[in-house]
């Protein structure tokens, strides 16, 4: 399993379906279905966190503030720095295990030695992006939520990124890759974390699992001939890294040659020591 190397977040401990974690010097309380143990809260933070996420029996859920929270604050994950704030359905606006893939974008954009143009596709509020950026490659951010979309460009001027080769489109991903296939457009580089349901262009309900191979299918014609790396994200408990995998290797590696690798990202667990599956991610490299 795959692991961030956070100083600003700590996932402190998890127990009976509850997180307890650190962001800055925050402490919330967030849910999260797949905690099945009940080992008991050995964290004193439990009790003194400052606010938790409750789920609602109707659907839904909303903040208990136990101690006032500022509107917004930063962290820091090496050189870049993130608005963070409670959002609905118990988001933050960064997803901490998403780190791992950041360095591996970065490490890959630095080895390559040229500008390489990248596509990041479900963007969200951009760390993926400011990573890619920071590294010196030219980004298309890409995500259907114009709020997630200026929360992005937030996020990039707090981390002194806004002069760097990046345009932000509020649009939807796969029209959006369709239409550069039809401009001949090419990208170095692809990363892509797309929800695990979704609404289509008519407002058709769609599911990832059944509809994934056309997702990476279309990207294959915008992928240049000297492309360095194709990354791949769920959280659908319906696909394995093991899936992914063999998507990318029929798809990418048959055209491309390179390799392909998969496994689960995770946060490691201050009070127990293990680590906490956070989802799938399967990477094809040149």
């Amino acid at each position: 399993m795959r692991e961030a190397q956070w100083k600003d977040y700590e996932l402190i401990d998890c127990s009976d379906g509850e997180r307890l974690e650190r962001w800055g010097d925050i402490v919330l309380i967030r849910p999260d279905p797949q905690i099945i143990w009940r080992t008991g809260q050995g964290s004193p933070l439990w009790k003194n966190a400052h606010a938790r996420y409750m789920r609602s029996s109707s659907g839904g859920g909303a903040w208990q503030y136990y101690k006032k929270l500022p509107s917004q604050w930063k962290i820091s994950y090496k050189s870049l720095t993130f608005g963070i704030k409670p959002m609905g359905f118990k988001h933050t606006g960064v997803f901490p295990e998403q780190a791992v893939n950041w360095d591996l974008a970065s490490e890959k954009i630095r080895k390559s030695g040229r500008q390489l143009k990248v596509l990041n596709m479900f963007a969200y509020t951009g760390a993926a992006t400011l990573a890619c950026l920071e590294a010196g490659a030219a980004v298309t951010h890409v995500d259907a939520s114009k709020g997630m979309v200026q929360w992005a460009k937030e996020n990039a001027a707090l981390s002194g990124l806004s002069d760097k080769p990046v345009r932000w489109l509020v649009d939807d991903c796969v029209k959006f890759v369709q239409r550069e296939q039809r401009r001949g457009n090419k990208y170095d580089g692809i990363i892509m974390d797309p929800p695990s349901y979704g609404r289509g262009p008519g407002g058709e309900v769609w599911k990832l699992e059944e509809q994934l191979y056309s997702l990476v299918e279309q990207c294959l014609p915008i992928l240049s001939d000297e492309a360095e790396f194709f990354i791949l994200n769920s959280y659908t408990t319906g696909l394995s890294p093991a899936v992914m995998e063999y998507l990318l290797g029929v798809e990418l590696q048959k055209r491309f040659g390179g390799s392909v690798s998969s496994s689960e990202i995770g946060l490691r667990v201050t009070q127990s020591g293990f680590a906490l599956p956070c989802g799938s991610t399967a990477v094809w490299t040149r």
